[in-house]
């Protein structure tokens, strides 16, 4: 059995004589955020995703109010290790900016829709522009542990999307499109703030696999022929929702470790983390002046 949020599981469900009934995606998210804004009312302009040992940033909003997943209707419960499991409320610079501290994974034991529940939540809350962040391993040299890369595309590996099913119109169309998935604007901003701070921000595609085990030596050769620059287990289907929603997506990977069959040395979750922490200080400014700058109004 998956993992599960009981009280997300039980809330709303309709009983219909032996037959449970979910209700719809788009009254899930309603209920969630009318929990939400009974603490933080909102609304919210900027949305930021915090990876594994990446929640530091979420502890440096001004004014914040931080609520448990497990205080919110319909949210999964995080289980691995870096990832805090609160939604943390603020401001920035005076910008309303909602924040996931740590996210749930397809190997987790949860779908696709529920992986992805909590950046919908987001746009929920009023969310225009959503960063999202991860901790991902290296394809190759020119890729170093504690180097930031910026998405500029993906590759959904991972076997699912969040897509699949009766679509809500309420959310968004049957048929998104996804030429631009990340942002071209946002790039530009995080590129400027990056050289501002004098951060080595580096382009590319990122690869999302399902995971847990980490990449063979042959999938990681596989990958790079495929176009990827770096692998990890999240952010795609994240963007894909939130692309349905209409939201503006921008996201950065943290360099935690090398591939599989570039380095000598085992890979391990305790590296990832190791790592994360080692760039902590750095990364906090980045994404703290970014997501300032992507709070701007939205020009047409």
């Amino acid at each position: 059995m998956p993992p599960a949020n009981t009280r997300a599981s039980t809330t709303s469900s309709i009983v219909e004589g032996s037959h449970r009934m979910e209700p719809s995606l788009s009254h899930r998210l309603t209920e969630a955020a009318a929990a939400v804004k009974t603490k933080a009312p909102g609304p919210f302009s900027v949305g930021v995703v915090l990876g594994s040992g990446l929640g530091a940033f979420g502890d440096t909003l001004e004014d914040l109010v931080k609520i448990p997943y497990t205080d919110i209707p319909h949210v999964p419960s995080t289980s691995v290790q870096g990832h805090a499991g609160a939604l943390c409320l603020g401001t920035l610079g005076g910008a309303p900016v909602a924040c996931l501290q740590g996210r749930s994974h397809l190997y987790e034991g949860y779908d696709a829709a529920t992986v992805t529940f909590g950046v919908r939540l987001l746009a929920q809350l009023g969310c225009h522009t959503v960063l999202l962040t991860n901790a991902a391993g290296s394809l190759h040299h020119a890729l170093q542990p504690g180097d930031l890369m910026l998405l500029t595309d993906h590759l959904n590996l991972s076997g699912d999307n969040p897509l699949l099913g009766p679509n809500d119109e309420a959310l968004g169309p049957r048929f998104p499109d996804m030429t631009e998935i990340y942002d071209s604007r946002l790039r530009e901003q995080a590129i400027a703030v990056a050289l501002k701070a004098g951060i080595t921000l580096r382009p590319g595609v990122y690869a999302a696999l399902q995971g847990p085990s980490y990449e063979t030596p042959a999938e990681v050769r596989m990958l790079r022929l495929l176009g990827a620059d770096a692998v990890g287990m999240s952010t795609a289907l994240e963007a894909i929702a939130l692309r349905h929603q209409g939201v503006r997506v921008g996201a950065v990977s943290c360099i935690t470790n090398l591939g599989a069959g570039l380095s000598s040395t085992p890979l391990s979750h305790a590296d990832v983390e190791a790592t994360a922490t080692r760039v902590r200080p750095a990364f906090v400014s980045f994404l703290r002046a970014w997501a300032q700058a992507a709070a701007e109004p939205i020009e047409p």
